[in-house]
């Protein structure tokens, strides 16, 4: 059995296009029909993220952390004890594609680290998508950590002692966990999943907040250095 982890906080606007995409992944016909439990955990919500998923018949357990790795870490017992022997994790502003949990196995590691790929750079700009691109490699072996694709078996989950109670980079500690431990990992660009780039993200410390911090590094470099017909509003006071 397969379980796949969706930790979400105040999700209504994302999470039908989340389970829709992970309930076509879990049909996938490479899975020769193995169960697919999929479990959202709702962490403290308090808008229509509930009735939405459960209007998908989708499994939900509501918990009252405001903590991801936590929410993480609950999911995931849950379905151990139901005896999945491969768990996946995403995001509740994230689309997964159709083949994601079949490529996962296909990799015969015992966790799997995947790419991610930005829906849309409106709220952002061009200058963002750009020094996004520059940092991120799209690239097999390439060392990107994101909990909104990754996958590894219950064995290793369980060796390296699960995800940690954390706010943020549960999904970097739970991954250092597993090398410490010598698993085999495989880190792969072949089975990207899209996320979100809105400004209000849930997470501080996460993917959301990252993207943001480059914005301003990028207005604080205009500042410090601006073409001759743009000046700051700080510089002219």
């Amino acid at each position: 059995m397969i379980g796949v982890v969706i930790p979400a906080h105040n999700e209504e606007q994302h999470i039908s296009a989340c389970l829709a995409s992970i309930l076509v992944a879990a049909r996938h016909p490479q899975l020769q029909g193995r169960e697919v439990s999929i479990l959202v955990v709702l962490d403290d919500c308090s808008d229509a993220t509930g009735t939405r998923v459960r209007a998908m018949d989708v499994p939900t357990l509501d918990v009252c952390f405001r903590n991801v790795g936590k929410a993480r870490a609950t999911g995931a017992e849950v379905l151990l004890e139901a005896g999945v022997q491969w768990l996946a994790f995403t995001d509740a502003d994230t689309v997964v594609p159709a083949d994601w949990i079949a490529r996962q196995l296909d990799c015969m590691a015992d966790a799997v680290c995947g790419t991610v790929e930005v829906d849309n750079w409106d709220e952002h700009g061009e200058g963002v998508r750009s020094r996004y691109l520059e940092r991120y490699q799209f690239i097999e072996n390439h060392r990107h950590i994101h909990g909104a694709n990754l996958g590894l078996s219950a064995a290793a989950y369980k060796n390296a002692g699960g995800f940690q109670h954390l706010a943020a980079h549960e999904d970097i500690h739970l991954v250092a966990d597993l090398e410490r431990i010598r698993a085999r990992i495989v880190w792969t660009a072949s089975n990207p999943v899209v996320t979100s780039a809105r400004k209000d993200y849930k997470c501080t410390g996460g993917f959301g907040e990252y993207l943001t911090s480059l914005g301003q590094a990028l207005g604080a470099a205009a500042c410090n250095h601006p073409p001759a017909s743009m000046r700051c509003p700080e510089m002219d006071a």
